[in-house]
């Protein structure tokens, strides 16, 4: 049986206009998908979840003895994870103990000698006025032959042996007001300087118990026991989960309207399209990712070819998606900005430093309980308390006569 050729060919027609009609509708779909939404969209496959990874070091030097946390392990802000050897420290801080307590004693003699001497000033101030007083009755009965020249002669030398003398002190003394001058028995420098050195081996043996600087996951961990670390050796690293964001690596082409604030939707590939996470644009890093980078290009060379650049964009993740469906840094995603409303400038950053990896105070009572411990040294070796240092130390002013340069 034979087909009519007309037949066939309306049959074609029919068929051919059909895709036609599907290829204009969906041409026209897609132009309206492009315009009312997909123009506003930057998406970038290159984008990967970000976190602040804490990392531990060593801030004194010893041999670890004990290792109290391994990773994937959640410490809070303040645990101990490292224990180190604190022989040799605590040692060290016994010895700056004694050396301190020494300096306040040997202080604490100076002072007294400064006390003595200016006694001793005193005292020959006492004897050369009396004499200078027998000079002067001496030679008022001199004339009437009362007294002989001799015994006038002989006070007048005495006189001048004990001048000798208060000269002697006075230098004594102002060696020792130098020492002791304008300070007092716990504020001298030298006691200054004992108190910081036993501050700096109370801190040595306090850093021998090394504790977590923030709240965070344990990860790398390099310290094993045995190991002799030094101030600044990696021991591991904490990360904080409930803080993350988004470093989309974004064309130069495709920043020209990405702004601060604009709302962005995530895929993240290990959930997949099951779980959308929300964000929002924090800023623009300042350059591209190749000024940054260890062997940054020098263009200048000759060797120059175009490469199209990428700038990261840091999009903010919602603490609550965060915590619901956890995340992990290094995570790759699929990121997508919504370009349409940008009320802020370029310049403009919403990033925060709020969360708590940003800041520590497991450090901030270790300084007021090695102050403390210096002062109960100071004030037990100090045998005399802070007593004011005599004022009344002065040299007597000897009248001299300008012919015969005599006292008077």
């Amino acid at each position: 049986m034979k087909t009519d050729p007309q037949i066939i060919r309306n049959r074609r027609n029919r068929y051919l206009l059909l895709v036609m009609l599907i290829l204009l509708a969906s041409t026209l779909a897609y132009t309206g998908y492009w315009w009312y939404y997909s123009r506003f969209q930057v998406v970038s496959h290159n984008a990967f979840i970000s976190g602040n990874l804490v990392p531990v070091e060593a801030d004194a030097t010893g041999i670890v003895i004990q290792v109290l946390v391994e990773e994937s392990q959640y410490v809070n802000k303040g645990d101990l994870l490292v224990r180190l050897d604190e022989h040799r420290a605590r040692t060290g801080l016994g010895q700056s103990r004694g050396e301190l307590g020494k300096v306040v004693r040997d202080i604490s003699a100076v002072f007294s000698t400064h006390e003595q001497m200016c006694q001793k000033m005193l005292a020959r101030s006492a004897r050369f006025i009396r004499v200078r007083h027998d000079v002067n009755r001496l030679r008022q009965a001199l004339p009437n032959g009362s007294v002989s020249d001799q015994v006038v002669q002989n006070a007048e030398d005495q006189m001048i042996a004990l001048e000798a003398e208060m000269r002697e002190t006075e230098a004594e003394l102002k060696s020792i007001d130098a020492k002791v001058g304008g300070t007092s028995r716990v504020l001298h420098p030298d006691i200054e300087a004992a108190k910081y050195k036993f501050i700096a081996a109370y801190l040595e043996y306090a850093r021998q118990q090394i504790h977590a600087p923030v709240s965070g996951y344990v990860s790398m961990r390099k310290v094993q026991v045995g190991n002799r670390v030094q101030p600044g050796d990696p021991l591991m690293t904490l990360v904080p989960l409930d803080h993350l964001w988004v470093e989309a690596n974004l064309r130069e082409t495709e920043i020209a309207l990405v702004r601060p604030g604009q709302q962005a939707e995530i895929v993240v590939d290990l959930y997949g399209k099951q779980h959308l996470y929300h964000g929002t644009v924090a800023g623009l890093i300042p350059g591209t990712g190749s000024v940054f980078a260890l062997l940054p290009p020098d263009n200048a060379a000759g060797n120059f070819i175009h490469i199209v650049e990428r700038v990261p964009v840091r999009i903010a993740l919602q603490k609550d998606e965060i915590l619901k469906y956890p995340l992990r840094p290094g995570l790759s995603t699929i990121t997508s900005i919504d370009v349409k409303e940008s009320k802020l400038p370029l310049g403009t950053s919403l990033a925060a430093v709020s969360s708590e990896e940003y800041e520590t105070d497991i450090f901030i009572d270790e300084l007021d309980k090695a102050e403390a411990n210096a002062q109960e040294i100071i004030m037990a070796n100090l045998v005399q308390k802070n007593a004011p240092l005599p004022s009344n130390c002065q040299y007597p002013q000897a009248e001299t006569s300008k012919k015969s340069g005599i006292y008077r």
